[in-house]
């Protein structure tokens, strides 16, 4: 039975009469092969098909079937009356299933299961279930295969925002210009070239030239020639449209304005220095030093033509001059009010001097406390010489005199007056900061030995802090505990100079190479704010002792006053404001202002320079 055709096995020619032959196994009707060959065609085809022979029609589909090699061969071995199966033997050696003794018992005697020639029961249920199935709609028939053919769509799991996304970033092409009147076959007079014109035209670069071709006039249309560069022209068009950037950039608008950060208006940070008000001039060398007595009556200044002045502040007389043996690298009036002493350092020494202004009372209580000083019982050795000043200089007011065995620096006084401590660079030596104290006279030597070449010292206001700078980091010491508590890294080549804030907490730190670093003691060790305000190098910094401000002088001959608040609350970082540049000093042999300091009471600022004046503004 043929597997495509499900009639069962009943004789074909009851199909005869029929267009079909049976069915299939989706119950649709299988349709005889058009057969319209009348007994010429079977001769033709018997004459001219060379497979005609081994040609034969299948009964059950009707279809005309070429048998093959195998199978004409199986054809030809039935009709010699040979076994079908190339392979059997028949002249096996037999098997002698019945032994030749005669056996009591046969082998089998088992009559035949009824079961073997009665319709099958469980088959006849299996039968009814699925017709049962079919009529109630559960089993389905085949369905016919669908010969449309299908199509997916590729873009179907594709996110919609991003095909959105790509017809937004559609960049249209770039339109060109629309010809004007200078294309014209027959322009206007003044869009014709004159003969300068078009040979200037000539001898300009191609991309410089406004226009890429020279217009021309001509009688009519019909006199017009072809266009010599018209296929370059569309090349380059083509160029353009297949080159061009098709990419949007996303712009981001900022407003200017924003990108600046949000200070206050210096007119809102008054008062603050803004004009040169007094200039005090005698001095015939540049002046390294200023100083102001505590009062803020008096001002001290140092000089590199050996000599230190007085004067008094509201009027720029120079009630005093001094001579002393060398260039005055340092002064320093005492801070204490009740005791009128200067200290000033020249080579290798430092004096202490009464200018013996002022209040006379404080002027004799100062000498007093100078010659009341008893010796101790034991002299220690030290390495400080302290001599007691006689003569003509005790009649200048020299009263101290300290021999260092270095070139002294810088000078400066711890907040109660009675502590001076001296720096004397030099690298690699361990004896660079000493300390004096001018009451016991003493001198102590704090540090065992020094990393770096120390540049300037300065005592804490408040606590027993001592800030020691190096050419590139800022050591904090406590003086009780003599540990270093503090590393400051100041992110610059060559500190200059450094000033700590009245409050104690900030420092800054000025620089040569035009840097102002402004260390906030609390935050961190690197510097909370940097200052480049300044185009050459820094030569002083100073704060105001009441008022939030803080200056810094430069070699380029400016002083800059800046606005710096620390608020008392821990969480507010400091303000920083530049609120002016003053100017007013020369600049010397590549110097400019050399030294900087503030009124104690008023919001004043004095700077020294190295044009051999000292300038207050106010």
């Amino acid at each position: 039975n043929d597997i495509r055709n499900t009639v069962g096995n009943i004789p074909m020619e009851w199909y005869k009469d029929y267009p079909h032959i049976g069915y299939d196994l989706d119950g649709k009707k299988i349709f005889k092969p058009i057969r319209n060959k009348d007994e010429l065609d079977e001769f033709l085809d018997k004459m001219e098909n060379p497979d005609y022979w081994r040609t034969v029609q299948d009964k059950m589909t009707g279809a005309d079937i070429r048998l093959s090699d195998e199978q004409v061969d199986l054809v030809h071995r039935l009709q010699e009356g040979k076994f079908g199966d190339v392979n059997f033997n028949e002249y096996e050696p037999a098997i002698d299933f019945f032994s030749n003794e005669v056996m009591i018992h046969p082998v089998t005697n088992r009559p035949q299961d009824k079961r073997s020639f009665i319709p099958s029961l469980i088959e006849k249920e299996k039968v009814g279930k699925l017709v049962h199935a079919i009529k109630m709609g559960w089993i389905k028939p085949r369905r016919p295969k669908e010969t449309t053919p299908q199509y997916y769509d590729l873009w179907a799991k594709e996110d919609p925002n991003s095909i959105l996304g790509r017809h937004k970033m559609h960049v249209p092409a770039p339109k060109l210009k629309l010809p004007g009147h200078e294309e014209s076959y027959n322009p206007p007079p003044e869009y014709l070239m004159s003969e300068e014109e078009r040979l200037a035209w000539e001898q300009q670069d191609p991309e410089d030239r406004k226009l890429s071709f020279l217009p021309q006039k001509f009688a009519c249309l019909r006199a017009v020639p072809a266009y010599s560069r018209f296929i370059h022209e569309r090349f380059e068009r083509c160029l353009d449209l297949y080159l061009c950037p098709r990419q949007r950039k996303m712009r981001v608008n900022v407003n200017p304005e924003d990108l600046i950060p949000k200070l206050p208006k210096p007119k809102d940070l008054q008062p603050f220095p803004t004009t040169q008000s007094l200039v005090y001039r005698g001095h015939s060398s540049l002046v390294r030093s200023i100083s102001t007595s505590p009062s803020g009556q008096w001002l001290v200044s140092g000089s590199d033509d050996c000599t230190v002045r007085f004067w008094e502040v509201s009027t720029a007389r120079c009630l005093k001059t001094v001579e002393v043996g060398g260039a005055v690298k340092g002064v320093a009036w005492n801070p204490n009010p009740s005791i009128c002493l200067v200290a000033i350092s020249y080579d290798d020494t430092v004096v202490l001097l009464n200018p013996g202004l002022g209040d006379r009372l404080v002027s004799t209580a100062t000498d007093q406390l100078i010659s009341s000083y008893e010796e101790p019982e034991e002299v220690k050795e030290q390495p400080v010489q302290w001599t007691v000043a006689e003569g003509e200089g005790h009649e200048q007011g020299h009263r101290l005199i300290l021999k260092h065995p270095k070139a002294v620096r810088q000078v400066t006084w711890h907040g109660k007056g009675d502590y001076l401590a001296c720096v004397m660079p030099d690298n690699g030596s361990s004896l660079q900061v000493v300390i004096h104290q001018v009451s016991k006279r003493r001198t102590q030597n704090p540090f065992r030995k020094n990393k770096g070449l120390v540049q300037c010292v300065s005592f804490h206001p408040i606590r027993p802090y001592f800030f020691v700078a190096t050419q590139r980091y800022v050591r904090v010491y406590n003086l009780i505990k003599q540990e270093l508590t503090k590393k400051l890294m100041a992110n610059c080549k060559w500190i200059s100079s450094m000033a700590t804030h009245p409050g104690g907490d900030n420092v800054i730190c000025g620089s040569y190479d035009c840097r102002l670093a402004w260390f906030d003691l609390d935050l961190s060790t690197k510097p909370y704010k940097v200052l480049r305000h300044h185009k050459k190098a820094l030569r002083s910094v100073a704060y105001h002792r009441h008022y939030p401000l803080f200056a810094s002088g430069s070699d380029d001959g400016s002083v800059i006053v800046c606005h710096g608040m620390v608020y008392n609350d821990l969480l507010q970082n400091p303000l920083i404001v530049p609120v002016k540049v003053l100017k007013g000093h020369t600049i010397t042999h590549d110097l400019g202002v050399l030294d900087v300091t503030f009124h104690p009471t008023q919001p004043w600022v004095f700077s020294s320079g190295a044009d051999g004046t000292v300038r207050l503004f106010t």
